[in-house]
């Protein structure tokens, strides 16, 4: 297995970690305060095992396209990686009420939506490539839990930016697919 493939398996490890280190109380952690915002250490925590794993991401793609490492397993799990790691920190920050449930709810659904359009078009032997407003999605998604785990102000407006790039990209992989998606056969 190579190191990209490592590092994606390393990310998928690192999501139960962010979640059972998140799912407890954050009184047994205690507070801190950053740029005049209250912050738990707790959230803390969770932020540093969250940046470590998003940054497992972007070497990850890195050292597979510089050193022509890219296998069929590795866009299989790299993708699904992503989104454990992004849609559970979602599903955990809504769950906590730091972000609004809809929103949530809209990038998840997506997400499963997207995926049922490229597992149609695999099944068909066409391969629908990550779009440029996935990428663009996914770091706005990562800005935004960032920034809600350090209680800075203002960061609901990146997470319902976030929402609408979701949207978009979720409609540039409709368009992409609609011919599978509405074929009749």
């Amino acid at each position: 297995m190579n190191l990209p493939n490592k590092l994606s398996l390393f990310r998928i490890f690192l999501v139960p970690v962010i979640t059972i280190a998140y799912l407890l109380p954050s009184q047994f952690f205690g507070d801190f305060t950053f740029l005049n915002h209250v912050v738990s250490n707790r959230d803390l925590i969770v932020l540093l095992i969250f940046i470590v794993a998003s940054i497992t991401d972007l070497i990850d793609g890195y050292v597979a396209r510089k050193y022509e490492l890219i296998t069929s397993f590795g866009k299989f799990i790299d993708p699904i990686a992503d989104k454990l790691l992004v849609n559970t920190m979602l599903i955990l920050l809504a769950f906590n009420m730091k972000i609004p449930v809809v929103a949530m709810l809209i990038m998840v659904w997506r997400d499963i939506l997207v995926d049922g359009m490229r597992m149609m078009a695999a099944k068909k032997g066409i391969v629908v490539a990550a779009h440029f407003s996935g990428k663009v999605k996914t770091t706005l998604q990562m800005i935004g839990i960032i920034l809600v785990l350090l209680n800075i102000y203002g960061a609901e407006i990146i997470i319902w930016i976030a929402v609408l790039a979701s949207l978009y990209s979720g409609y540039e992989y409709f368009k992409a697919t609609k011919d599978l998606i509405m074929e009749s056969k």
